[in-house]
């Protein structure tokens, strides 16, 4: 046989195992756990902490929605306000007096001391001032995401009836634009291939993993975790607090969002290409050798289905053509189900070996970013390597 028909089969060996082994991480029907005995009996005090820098563009899509909750129990919400240059914190406030509900405090912790990325220093300060209310839950939520009069509701009444310490849902990103729509599912879908959320709800967990963007978090697990301090370097934030969460032994689940949406745009592929390359090498320990090997499986698995029929139907290779074609076939019918759950036509499905080439060059340009001291950039600072302290 020819090298590329050995390529071929070796990528659908590869598409074999994670369409069977590799959790059923294509399937889309983890969401939020059942609540066996119905509403909770107390409905325990929360508080909502929101990050926020420079957010005037989303907060009045997102923040409304947090005030608006429809929680049976004592909550509230402080936003604070990471050193914005938009008047993200006045806005605040008038979106507080102009909507109601839920009550609002905004706080402004200056800039974050040496060796915290700045989400974690407002997230301190916030967490703080949160457990001066000494609620038992604590919702951790970004700045641009929305969310249903019920969706707290329905986060509490998850946890409490599961006995979990930390439930966080992947919020439904923005698909609208070209862009988004080629590049936003398949982010998510890499991100369940990589962190299968069946093995994260597993009893005896396989992975460990969070969605930063909507996370419910016990306030007795994150004093045990040492949250935010153990994790204050962290540029995943989302992944090194669950973590922490499951070495201070916290049951966690993780799932797909039917309540939750995250309101940023990503209108042009400059911006969806800075929000990847910022974390990708971060993800990758900053190792040359982890790149290298994480361009190669891209390569082997993603881009040689489609080359290998291509080429193998040109020259005549019928084993090079038969499984690369065989390859790509399994590899769009996993991705068909992420695109369902997005509600996009299913015939994108065969351009993700497309996308995956863009995310193997945005993780490249990661890399190079890094090396070249811009490391992982957001909203006008850059953090660099974090100690290797930060992740223990």
């Amino acid at each position: 046989m020819s090298t590329l028909a050995w390529f071929a089969l070796g990528s659908l060996a590869v598409w074999a195992w994670l369409l069977l082994g590799q959790g059923f991480f294509w399937r889309t029907d983890q969401r939020l756990p059942p609540v066996p005995r119905g509403r909770p009996d107390r409905w325990p005090r929360v508080v909502v902490v929101v990050p926020a820098r420079d957010e005037a563009g989303v907060l009045p899509l997102s923040l409304p929605s947090l005030l608006a909750q429809d929680y049976p129990g004592v909550a509230e919400v402080i936003l604070v306000d990471d050193g914005s240059t938009d008047g993200t914190g006045k806005l605040a406030v008038g979106l507080a007096g102009r909507y109601g509900g839920l009550p609002l405090t905004v706080v402004s912790p200056g800039e974050p001391e040496a060796g915290w990325t700045g989400k974690l220093w407002a997230l301190r300060h916030g967490m703080a001032l949160a457990r001066a209310r000494e609620p038992e839950f604590l919702l951790l939520t970004d700045a641009d995401i929305a969310h249903e009069p019920d969706s707290l509701r329905l986060l509490v009444a998850a946890a409490t009836a599961n006995g979990l310490d930390l439930v966080s849902q992947m919020a439904r990103l923005r698909v609208a634009s070209f862009w988004e729509r080629l590049v936003v599912p398949a982010f998510v879908y890499f991100f369940a291939q990589l962190y299968p959320f069946r093995w994260i709800n597993r009893r005896r967990p396989l992975a460990t993993a969070a969605a930063g963007g909507c996370v419910l978090l016990r306030t007795e697990t994150a004093v045990a975790a040492g949250v935010p301090e153990v994790i204050r370097q962290a540029v995943i934030d989302d992944v090194s607090l669950a973590r922490a969460v499951r070495r201070a032994g916290g049951r966690i689940w993780l799932g797909l969002a039917e309540r939750v949406d995250s309101v940023r745009p990503y209108p042009g592929l400059g911006e969806l290409w800075r929000m990847v390359a910022r974390s990708a090498y971060a993800q990758l320990r900053h190792s040359p050798l982890l790149l290298v090997g994480t361009v190669a499986g891209l390569a082997v698995v993603y881009l040689v289905p489609p080359a290998a029929l291509v080429a193998g139907v040109a020259g005549g290779d019928a084993v090079a053509a038969w499984a690369g074609g065989v390859a790509w076939a399994v590899m769009a019918g996993t991705y068909g189900p992420m695109l369902r759950y997005y509600r996009q036509p299913l015939w994108l499905a065969p351009l993700l070996p497309f996308t995956a080439f863009l995310y193997l060059l945005m993780t490249v340009d990661s890399a190079v970013r890094h090396h070249r001291g811009r490391g992982a950039a957001w909203k006008g600072r850059t953090y660099a390597r974090p100690e290797a302290t930060s992740e223990r």
